[in-house]
């Protein structure tokens, strides 16, 4: 016998809402605090010039943070930055009965790059395969296939090429069976040792050199402080804690801003901040390097047709009529520069005693105070 029951009614109205907020195709848009800082000079082969730079975050002490570090850079004579690698990687999965038989199978594919190439070419034009790895663990093959992709970040390019590749290798050698498409041995989105090694997005290095006089009058530190605190904080504090590949402060924060006003995959902050900052004393001035292997960035492709993320893009000068590839090389380049001022800003502030904290209560109680007034 049913019975009406006032506590099911009112659950069941709440999954229905549920539903239709959730499960909704309507496309709604997050709202993240976002300003242009800087500009700051850089001086490369991909980017010459005083750009902005948009961070886009709700951890609002980042932008006077990040801009102190682009105007010491700036009055320094400007960040140098290099491109070292670029590629972007997805592995396969395959089994078979023994291990002779996967061997046999890798022996013969490992040969195969011109074949692969043109399996490749008909699912993108901009898709070149660069180079191949492969793990072994019993009877199971890992296979990396590592590609150019042009402008776009090519998590997807890479993806559909790969599949192209498995069917064909499938094909070819019916002694392998279909594991997945994706083996972890790319390495997406993960912590891992391989992506620093064999590399995934772009691996740069931005530079800057910075005069003892500099480092008083705008960070209110010493190059010695700086350089001692990367020591004991970023190296020995990193290998105590058992961090992976990775020996610096806050990397991934610049990244995040950055990734999301520019329209990137904020996922990849994962594998992209693990990088390391190198210091030198040369002569009285300070030597500030970030190195940032897994840099994964692109300029086309998901995220890129945003009002915001359009005009973030043509600000920064990376939607221009250039061969493939060029404007996400820019893009790279600028993101790392972002990075290495962030970076080099907070190191300053924590060679100070309280420092840090004030700042972020000054800067967070007065934006606070100022949406208070709004409401």
């Amino acid at each position: 016998m049913a019975f009406y029951s006032p506590v099911a009614h009112l659950f069941q109205a709440i999954i229905m809402r549920w539903r239709n907020i959730y499960q909704s195709d309507a496309e709604q848009i997050a709202t993240i605090p976002m300003r242009v800082v800087g500009p700051v000079k850089i001086d490369s082969i991909e980017a010459t010039g005083e750009i902005p730079l948009p961070l886009a975050t709700f951890e609002s002490p980042l932008w006077p943070s990040t801009h102190r570090g682009a105007r010491v850079c700036t009055e320094a004579g400007g960040i140098k930055a290099t491109i070292i690698d670029e590629r972007m990687t997805r592995s396969v999965l395959v089994e078979a009965d023994s291990v002779a038989d996967v061997y046999q199978a890798y022996c013969d594919i490992k040969q195969q790059h011109e074949t692969l190439q043109a399996i490749i070419s008909q699912s993108s034009r901009f898709a070149k395969l660069m180079d191949m790895h492969a793990q072994i663990v019993g009877s199971l093959l890992y296979l990396r296939f590592e590609l150019l992709t042009g402008d776009a970040s090519g998590h997807n390019m890479v993806t559909l090429a790969s599949e192209r590749m498995l069917d064909w290798i499938l094909t070819t050698y019916p002694k392998l069976r279909y594991v997945s498409i994706s083996g972890n041995f790319c390495s997406d989105k993960k912590v891992s040792a391989v992506n620093g090694i064999l590399g995934r997005g772009k691996n740069v290095v931005a530079e800057v050199t910075i005069s003892r006089d500099l480092c008083k009058r705008l960070l209110k530190t010493t190059p010695g402080k700086i350089i001692e605190l990367n020591i004991k904080k970023n190296l020995l504090g990193n290998i105590i804690s058992g961090g992976l590949r990775t020996a610096n402060a806050h990397f991934a924060n610049m990244l995040l801003g950055f990734y999301l006003a520019t329209g990137q995959d904020a996922a990849n902050i994962i594998e992209g901040s693990q990088g390391i900052v190198h210091t030198e004393l040369r002569g009285d001035d300070l030597y500030f390097s970030v190195t940032l292997p897994n840099l994964i960035v692109g300029t086309i492709g998901n995220g890129k047709t945003h009002d915001f993320v359009t005009e973030n893009l043509r600000l920064l000068g990376c939607l221009q009529d250039r061969a493939p590839g060029l404007n996400a090389r820019r893009l790279a380049i600028i993101a790392a520069s972002a990075v290495l001022c962030g970076e080099l800003s907070l190191l300053a502030a924590q060679t100070n005693q309280c420092e840090l904290m004030r700042s972020h209560i000054k800067l967070e109680r007065k934006r606070n105070n100022k949406t208070k007034d709004h409401t």
